[in-house]
């Protein structure tokens, strides 16, 4: 894909930031991509889907077949759109709006799902949200606790809550980061609780695996979406992503992909591992 020209007065005033409001805009989904009915029937519980990464995992498992049910916390004109892109898809959407850092609000979710659809065959906790900050001196309490109640917490409340409805072969897929593996000295918190969903996946997956359900994560590296114009400005906004080697940016419809895989029969033979689509950097694990 293209290069991604991003200004300096893109940046937005607060998190987790609007799809609409920015330019240019995400591409969310490729037009040649051909769904096969990969997913087709799957019901799907996505954090974070209104915007992003998000928005884009759920036009894929659209275009596969899936039926989604998107927890969003506040952005409804982004996530009236995403509805009815996936609508035009030919499958159904349940928007469910609420604060994914309540854990009574992701147990209602769960429940919303089970009675709107009657049934649930994968997770996808995507959520996240990021404060910038030089050292770590200038981490603020408020942000700390903001940024691990957001980015991990609700992966065990919404687990917690989903696991009595999972069977054999579904699947739960969850988020991380490239900067769990290389770190990053301005979001030492961010990178901390990314590093936690990590060992949190390969952990749940050890034990869900005598049941059947697989739990594997994607680790992107940079990619545009609101969260990017939310949190950075100036120069770092500007130069976002071009440090990698591939030289730019990626798009949420070059990871989303990768969603589709793990949550498919393709990926059968995989549990407790992290996919990594960040654009060429090497790292472990």
């Amino acid at each position: 894909m293209k290069d991604i020209q991003i200004k300096k007065s893109e940046e937005q005033s607060s998190q987790p930031g609007q799809e609409n409001k920015m330019t240019p805009e995400p591409i969310s989904i490729r037009d040649n991509y051909n769904g096969s009915d990969k997913l087709k029937d799957k019901v799907v519980l996505l954090t974070g889907g209104d915007s992003g990464i998000g928005k884009s995992i759920a036009l894929h498992f659209a275009r596969e077949g899936a039926h989604l049910a998107i927890i969003y916390l506040s952005e409804d004109d982004d996530a009236r759109q995403t509805m009815a892109e996936i609508e035009n898809e030919g499958t159904r959407c349940l928007l469910l709006k609420g604060d994914i850092k309540d854990e009574e609000f992701c147990k209602k979710a769960v429940n919303e799902t089970i009675s709107h659809y009657g049934s649930l065959n994968c997770v996808i906790n995507n959520a996240a949200m990021q404060f910038p900050a030089e050292h770590i001196e200038e981490i603020t309490s408020a942000n700390l606790h903001t940024t691990f109640e957001t980015n991990i917490y609700p992966y065990f409340y919404i687990v917690k809550a989903a696991i009595g409805f999972l069977n054999e072969n579904d699947t739960i897929i969850n988020t991380t980061s490239v900067t769990a593996y290389r770190g990053s000295e301005h979001l030492i918190d961010y990178a901390s609780t990314k590093g936690a969903i990590v060992s949190f996946t390969r952990s749940l997956s050890k034990s869900l695996a005598k049941k059947g359900i697989r739990v594997n994560a994607v680790a992107p590296g940079p990619i545009w979406t609101p969260l990017i114009p939310a949190t950075f400005n100036g120069e770092d906004l500007e130069n976002f992503g071009k440090d990698v080697p591939l030289g730019r940016p990626g798009q949420p419809a070059e990871v989303a992909p990768a969603y589709v895989y793990l949550a498919s029969q393709d990926s059968s033979y995989m549990t407790g591992q992290v996919l990594h689509v960040n654009g060429g950097e090497i790292i472990g694990g």
